[in-house]
């Protein structure tokens, strides 16, 4: 054993019970990553029980479905979290009755939890990782971990479109698309939204704000998001829109939850929010990240927070 993927596939050999989590609020990269993790293990290793935990998410269901297990699994089981940053975000808590803990990410590694910690911060997607991990340790995959593994990699970089994607993203994806699986309606199950969704893009587009250096904000107050009958997992479809308007460089959705709080989807084409993010109960990628604030004050600190970093990227690379 003389590197981290090879521990991991000894690790994955020991235990007869192996128990995989992703992270709250599931992008389609957290569950093709989990679920593909498990395809694969399954494939190459039948003799073992291998479960995928957590809240299913109706709106991703076509990704497939969570397993329901006892706490009694949990004894003497190798637990891997995929696509998770920090463990406050798994989902399901018991992620820490195992025997051994394997984290698998690509976000920032600010909290290397876990007995073997596999994190690369330079592949698009959770999903591309393990791919890589099964490809260079001879894995055998199925049809099944390809439509997943592959729908985690088109999800998180925005069918390619995203900074994060490199020529080994794509010759990974290509490799994918070697199996049999319909590419077609999976590309279709990830692009289409409900029609109240749609509706609320429209009034997303009406309602954005924007100062003189391209830092937008648009408010989802309850009584909007029960005016569409939204709920806060659908606003994943809305949060890419702002990036299609040629003068918005950073925005930020913010999405007012039941108990009056917010939570703040922060994206940009420049300017590094990440450490915004982390100032409030958040974090994620230089360019992508999330975080949370207690009021609307906190919510307008975050948007004077994102117009500094785009005026000292704006000093610096004279945009």
């Amino acid at each position: 054993m003389n590197n981290i993927e090879e521990r991991i596939i000894q690790a994955i050999k020991k235990y007869d019970t192996i128990i995989i989590h992703r992270h709250m609020r599931p992008d389609p990269d957290a569950l093709g990553s989990q679920l593909g993790l498990k395809e694969i293990i399954r494939t190459n290793f039948p003799e073992k029980e291998v479960y995928a935990v957590g809240k299913t998410v109706e709106d991703l269901g076509y990704m497939g479905k969570m397993d329901e297990i006892t706490d009694e699994k949990y004894h003497e089981a190798l637990v891997i979290v995929t696509d998770t940053a920090n463990t406050p975000r798994v989902s399901d808590e018991r992620f820490a009755l195992g025997k051994m803990l394997i984290k698998i990410d690509h976000h920032p590694n600010d909290e290397p939890y876990g007995d073997i910690v596999y994190v690369d911060t330079n592949v698009s997607s959770a999903s591309e990782l393990i791919t890589r991990l099964a490809c260079q340790m001879g894995l055998a995959l199925s049809n099944e971990a390809a439509r997943l593994l592959y729908g985690g990699i088109v999800g998180d970089t925005g069918r390619f479109l995203y900074p994060a994607t490199t020529a080994e993203t794509l010759k990974i994806a290509a490799h994918l698309r070697t199996y049999d699986f319909d590419a077609s309606k999976l590309n279709r199950q990830l692009s289409q939204m409900p029609l109240n969704i749609a509706r609320l893009s429209g009034y997303v587009y009406q309602n954005i704000e924007a100062d003189e250096n391209g830092v937008a904000k648009v408010y989802l107050t309850k009584e909007i998001m029960e005016k569409y009958k939204a709920d806060d997992a659908q606003t994943a479809h809305l949060v890419a829109l702002p990036g299609g308007i040629d003068s918005i460089l950073t925005w930020g959705i913010f999405v007012e939850q039941p108990n009056g709080k917010f939570r703040v989807r922060l994206r940009s084409k420049g300017p590094l929010i990440n450490e915004v993010a982390k100032r409030h109960d958040g974090g994620g990628h230089p360019l992508a990240s999330g975080a949370n604030a207690k009021d609307l004050a906190e919510c307008e600190q975050i948007y004077q927070e994102l117009q500094q970093a785009a005026k000292e990227y704006k000093n610096e690379y004279e945009v």
